[in-house]
């Protein structure tokens, strides 16, 4: 065992050493590897590929190895680097050798039948499309400055006694906002509909229209930050269909919009439901009270 994971670890070194970004040039090497691993096919629904995905590529490929459906991948050794004498190449196997190559390299890798993208490998890469957080995040100090402008807005609140005056909660809003996962992000809209995207960017007091915002791993329509409010837009034809199709449809869309507002909260935010017509509002309400649903007049 000790001698495996030595070979192990010398191989990989070697070969993350010489790791180039031939394939996928100008994309993070994140991207690179979810492309790179898209073309092959994985038992795990690519889980572990998403895991791993910031590594090099050959330590990635070492720790998924087991993932991948051998019984459909055919390795060549093309570059010669796996069949020479070497104690590595031997202990890993020439499948994981040639696998774990920096490179791509042309029929050295050969698949059985149609590869249909693993669907974690595919949420992730629709994840990566988006513009990177460090660059496209709402910058503190915007948020900062309409969170002041909410709270001068709220009444004063009755004179405290002075024996409430702790130490801010860690579920104070502003805490909530230096968790990198509730920081703003904006991304391109989603799904392509056009009248939908124009109906978000009527919003009032749209602070990112022409964009979706990404929060807690959610893609939000609209976000109002004077108001700390996250949107949610149905532009449906809801009253046009019949009682049936209406109840499924709202089954069907209600836990999703209820995941929505609670990963909302979380984040400190309130969130709303906009939708065209007096029929959808009153039918999600009806099924759940809780939500704040309106209707926009604007669309």
């Amino acid at each position: 065992m000790t001698l495996k994971l030595g070979a192990l670890t010398t191989l990989l070194f070697l070969l993350t050493a010489c790791a180039t970004p031939a394939a996928h040039e100008g994309q993070s090497p994140r991207r690179a590897n979810l492309h790179r691993a898209a073309s092959l096919p994985w038992t795990d629904n690519g889980r572990c590929v998403v895991r791993e995905s910031a590594q090099p590529w050959p330590v990635l490929a070492e720790r998924c190895f087991r993932a991948l459906d051998q019984e459909r991948v055919r390795f060549i050794d093309r570059s010669g680097r796996c069949t020479v004498a070497s104690a590595e190449a031997a202990t890993l196997g020439i499948g994981l050798c040639v696998l774990a190559a920096p490179e791509v390299v042309a029929g050295a890798v050969i698949v059985a039948g149609v590869v249909v993208v693993a669907v974690a490998i595919k949420e992730a890469l629709d994840e990566a499309d988006w513009p990177e957080a460090s660059e496209h995040s709402i910058p503190v100090q915007r948020i900062e400055a309409a969170e002041r402008e909410s709270a001068a807005n709220r009444k004063p609140s009755p004179q405290s006694s002075g024996q409430d005056l702790l130490p801010p909660s860690p579920r104070d809003p502003f805490e909530r906002d230096r968790r990198p996962e509730c920081r703003p992000v904006l991304g391109p809209p989603r799904g392509g509909n056009e009248p939908h995207n124009e109906c978000a960017n009527k919003i009032p007091s749209n602070s990112t229209p022409g964009f979706n915002v990404l929060i807690i791993g959610k893609h939000y329509d609209a976000l109002v930050l004077s108001r700390r409010t996250l949107w949610e837009v149905k532009t449906d034809d809801f009253e046009k269909h019949s009682p049936r199709s209406r109840s499924f449809f709202v089954n069907m869309k209600l836990p999703e919009l209820q995941r929505e507002a609670k990963l909302a909260r979380e984040c400190g935010y309130d969130f709303v439901i906009g939708v065209r017509s007096k029929a959808h509002l009153t039918a999600l309400k009806v099924a759940d009270p809780s939500l704040h649903v309106v209707i926009m007049d604007s669309c």
